[in-house]
């Protein structure tokens, strides 16, 4: 699926502190040393392997900050599957500028690209059925928006974004509250008439308690399909069911055919690996 980019409000304080980082206390001594500020320069970002796109306004922003005159012309949009060789985009202006950014462009579009990839990897193993893979807050200091629009990038769905969008009961917190019972009647008490309450469960005898007192969602964790099968007969509908622990392309299958309404991985914020674009000369 294809998104429209973050608002600016959004991209530009991240990209900022990347390109801080990036230039140090000088900035770019090489392309200064080396390229005359009135040369002009043409690339195409291509992609070196088959992926799904994300990160292009990132790209984008990165190039503006560091020199406005230099025109980023994107020959796809994010959520697009590429092949390698396909040209993403379009870069030119003053070369030293373009060498400037390069690699804080290229870090924030190859990474956010391999988040949408391995998104779109499970999104892929269970369109045969009605569940969604979404992520989790396991995302990368800084980053969350934009590790989350490229979820939605590769056909994914988005868990909380933060601490304030929903109370989740895990299972320190049953530990310290003394009790599923307990935790959710604390829950129910503190929640405003918006905030969904989810509790997190790992057998079928925990389930048995949340059902006393049905909250929004339920999260079964660790369960195999079979069990992920009971767990949703049980629910009956009563709450959303969302199935997490070690969700892989192979795993999905089986706890969406399940019935599952979502299957949520940390991997694929934490851990995707960065899909290979480069900055060819045009």
């Amino acid at each position: 699926m294809t998104l429209p980019p973050l608002p600016a409000v959004l991209l530009e304080p991240v990209v900022r502190a990347a390109l801080v980082e990036d230039l140090g206390r000088a900035g770019d001594v090489t392309s200064d040393a080396l390229i005359p500020e009135d040369v002009l320069a043409r690339f195409a970002v291509v992609a070196r392997e088959p992926g799904v796109l994300a990160g292009l306004d990132a790209a984008a922003t990165t190039f503006a900050l560091v020199d406005p005159t230099v025109g980023f012309r994107t020959e796809r949009l994010d959520g697009e599957r590429v092949r390698p060789g396909t040209t993403v985009a379009v870069v030119e202006g003053p070369a030293r500028s373009i060498l400037t950014a390069e690699r804080v462009a290229l870090n924030f579009l190859g990474h956010l690209s391999g988040v949408a990839t391995a998104t779109a990897s499970i999104a892929d193993a269970i369109a045969h059925t009605s569940t969604r893979v979404t992520c989790t807050r396991k995302t990368t200091p800084g980053l969350r928006a934009l590790e989350k629009h490229a979820v939605r990038a590769g056909g994914g769905s988005n868990h909380r974004f933060g601490l304030d969008d929903a109370i989740l009961v895990k299972d320190n917190h049953i530990a310290v509250a003394g009790g599923i019972p307990e935790a959710i009647a604390r829950a129910k008490r503190a929640a405003g008439h918006l905030m969904p309450i989810e509790v997190e469960v790992d057998s079928l005898a925990q389930l048995s308690e949340v059902l006393r007192d049905p909250v929004t969602a339920v999260l079964i964790d660790n369960f195999d399909p079979a069990q992920a099968e009971r767990a949703v007969a049980m629910v009956g509908g009563l709450m959303t069911v969302e199935a997490s622990g070690r969700i892989t392309p192979a795993l999905a299958p089986g706890l969406a055919e399940a019935g599952v309404d979502l299957v949520s991985a940390g991997w694929i914020t934490h851990s995707a690996a960065v899909l290979d674009l480069g900055l060819d000369d045009a």
